[in-house]
């Protein structure tokens, strides 16, 4: 009975038996479940969580709710940077979620945006005299410093087994000053009224769509690369193998897997994605780098990632659903006495409840591999 229930094409020493294969099964509709309810009932308890404090704390509630929910879609201006701040939402929840199909979780955004920014700036800076090739080449360059630095982490992990949530967030706390050094004292434009440095050459930034908003043509660049990423991770072997060492990673040593390299590659994907966020802020919105100005996208980008459940093709959903409740927060405290301090009340109900459904995930995950062995 226990060899006619082992399935065939795996090993013994796994112990996949078919106990297990529909344990494997309970997980998937587990999952499915999760992102359902994360999807449609998390942004829907996020907007009556905003509602709730709206008129708690607004003296004009109707008028508050209504500069929320429809003051982004009443002008281009509004609706176009709505849009555009969709772009580095969507990179940063890319590569969150392909560092976490491999199993690890990459805390360095902010840092690793920041510095791609800055390389690419400086990169675009020496190479103006080449237009639009020379934004791609800065572009490509500040993505892979970034990709270095996140896949440090992930050779770190792979050679010494730290862990990659403390030396990709310690490496960012560190690259952070560093960078905002650099554009304070050296490379500071004296003549501008942010602290920023200087701004790329005209033949080097991305061509705008609706003006006067900031919506450039970045937009197309990240839904590209969220089919890019898509394909990749479902329809490649190493996507494959990627997602095989993020859900058991036993399991992919004992298929031949090379789990160590995988975590690296996985990270360093994490980080070039990260870093597109940042390249493409330079070169498409603010054509400098202004200081600190990636505060708080690298924890943006993880709640998009969460609310989509880890599924690149509900990233872009996801992602406008968050940029649309920054405009209307910032909208509604222009024209009403409410803070831009609720937005972040929202996002904090929002991350407690897809931190949940991953920490369900998480401990159904153990208790799968504990009645595997």
């Amino acid at each position: 009975m226990k060899d006619r229930d082992k399935m065939q094409g795996c090993p013994p020493e796994a112990g996949f038996t078919a106990k297990s294969a529909r344990f494997f099964r309970n997980a998937d509709f587990s999952r499915t479940q999760n992102f359902s309810f994360s999807i449609f009932f998390i942004p829907l308890i996020g907007i009556l969580s905003l509602i709730l404090l709206v008129f708690f704390l607004s003296d004009t509630p109707l008028k508050t709710l209504y500069f929320f929910f429809i003051g982004p879609f009443t002008n281009l201006f509004s609706f176009g940077n709505m849009l555009n701040a969709c772009v580095p939402l969507i990179f940063g929840a890319l590569a969150v979620i392909i560092a976490m199909k491999a199993g690890n979780l990459n805390l360095g955004g902010e840092g690793q945006i920041y510095l791609s920014a800055f390389i690419t700036l400086i990169t675009a800076l020496h190479l103006s005299k080449l237009g639009a090739l020379g934004a791609f080449i800065a572009v490509i360059i500040g993505s892979l410093c970034a990709g270095v630095l996140a896949a440090f982490s992930g050779f770190c992990k792979a050679k010494w087994n730290t862990s990659e949530l403390i030396t990709t967030f310690l490496l960012s706390c560190a690259v952070i000053p560093i960078v905002n050094y650099l554009v304070t004292v050296p490379f500071l434009d004296p003549q501008t009224s942010l602290i920023s440095t200087k701004k790329i050459a005209e033949n080097m930034r991305l061509t705008m769509i609706l003006k006067p908003s900031n919506l450039n043509t970045s937009v197309f660049i990240a839904l590209i690369f969220v089919f890019i990423i898509h394909f990749f991770i479902y329809k490649t072997k190493m996507g494959y193998e990627l997602r095989m060492t993020g859900f058991n990673e036993m399991f992919s040593r004992y298929g031949g897997i090379n789990t160590k390299l995988n975590t690296v590659i996985a990270l360093g994907f994490s980080g070039i994605l990260y870093g597109l966020a940042g390249s493409i802020s330079v070169i498409g919105t603010h054509y400098a780098v202004i200081k600190e100005f990636s505060a708080g996208l690298g924890w943006s980008g993880l709640t998009v990632a969460l609310i989509a459940c880890f599924s690149p093709a509900a990233v872009i959903p996801c992602a406008f659903f968050l940029a649309w409740i920054n405009a209307g927060a910032r909208i509604a405290m222009q024209n009403t006495g409410i803070t831009f301090e609720v937005a972040y009340i929202v996002h904090s109900v929002i991350f407690f409840l897809s931190t949940s459904l991953l920490i369900k995930d998480t401990v159904t995950r153990n208790i799968l591999n504990k009645r595997k062995r």
